[in-house]
């Protein structure tokens, strides 16, 4: 048996040796090929100690559909697809069943049933199901759309639903859709973003995560800290972590819409005065901020930023900017491209 964990002992009429006794529920991190990926994912199953040591095994069928549904969610979580509880979540969200929203996007009725349990969606579909769960509004736009499909007391009901969650999401829906805009012109891989698209979550979580690191943290060093980063991940990976595009500034790299980037409701900030009567934005850590965002590479690459930088004071790592050859190359106001940070100096 490969390595797994108990999670509980179970009294139960045994399919294996066909006796009534206590078996095993266990899980396990194994793997399986989807659509010629393979995918590794939590499973669970019965040991029954009775038996012989290849035939000691089995599911239920309800466990085998879980199973089933772990193992394709952690494919959709590979390909950046929504997993089967997002979208769970995204209809209820507005209230819907899952026949009223493949009504209100325009699909086959069966279509979101099998979304949620069996199948995986295709890239367009995903699409438009982030674009409502992301942006009520569009909600508003699709029922305008098929507006035919739902009586009038229901498209009042989703109405109704779109206003609760313009009121949920408050700043942080404001503040991403005020950051997205800044990036309209960056929404395709290329060497300006480090061919990764703008990912909010993540840098989110990567500027918490140097802040619980770095007590004397302000915006003019996270900055940079951020470049040096996302320039690492490319070196390293290929792609930067953000998706951020920088441009030569005075200050050295500064991200495109860093003034929306302090506004997001998920970074923790605090203008105070410095002793000159300067106000400063001082960057702490977010509490309960999610980190499963951030791989353990990713994580090692912060780690490494934080190392160098952490008792450095802004004009210190400025200067030490200046000296990059990404920058050297680059006139004011240029983007920076990642291929020039490629040859940032060794740590």
């Amino acid at each position: 048996m490969k390595d797994s964990t108990l999670l509980r002992k179970v009294h139960m009429d045994c399919p294996v040796c066909d006796k009534t006794h206590e078996v095993e529920e266990r899980k396990r991190t194994t793997s399986i090929v989807i659509k010629g990926e393979e995918v590794t994912y939590d499973e669970r199953f019965y040991f029954c100690a009775n038996s012989d040591e290849n035939e000691n095994e089995f599911v239920t069928g309800s466990m085998a559909n879980e199973n089933l549904m772990n193992a394709r969610n952690a494919y959709r979580i590979k390909k950046g697809l929504l997993s089967s509880n997002e979208i769970v979540e995204t209809r209820e969200r507005y209230g819907l069943s899952q026949v009223d929203l493949a009504k209100l996007l325009g699909w086959g009725e069966a279509t979101i049933s099998r979304y949620e349990s069996k199948a995986i969606q295709d890239e367009a579909h995903d699409a438009m199901l982030r674009l409502i769960k992301d942006n009520p509004l569009k909600v508003l736009e699709f029922l305008k759309k098929n507006a035919d499909k739902f009586t009038q007391k229901k498209r009042t009901e989703i109405r109704q639903k779109v206003v609760e969650n313009l009121d949920s999401f408050g700043k942080e829906y404001l503040s991403r859709q005020t950051f997205e805009g800044e990036y309209v012109e960056f929404e395709e891989p290329s060497d300006s973003n480090g061919f990764t698209v703008l990912n909010i979550d993540r840098i989110e979580a990567m500027i918490s995560y140097i802040a619980e690191n770095v007590s004397n943290l302000y915006k003019v060093k996270l900055m940079k800290m951020l470049w040096y980063s996302d320039a690492l991940s490319f070196i390293n990976n290929g792609v930067a972590m953000t998706g951020l595009v920088y441009r030569h500034e005075p200050m050295g790299a500064l991200p495109i819409g860093h003034y929306s980037l302090m506004n997001l409701e998920n970074i923790n900030v605090k203008e105070e005065v410095s002793y000159n009567y300067d106000t400063m934005i001082h960057i702490y850590p977010t509490v309960g901020m999610n980190y499963s965002v951030l791989s353990d590479s990713e994580k090692a690459i912060l780690d490494k930023v934080i190392g160098k930088f952490k008792n450095y004071k802004a004009k210190d790592i400025v200067d030490y900017m200046h000296e990059e050859k990404a920058y050297k190359e680059t006139k004011a106001g240029e983007i920076i491209p990642f291929s020039l940070a490629k040859e940032i100096r060794k740590f």
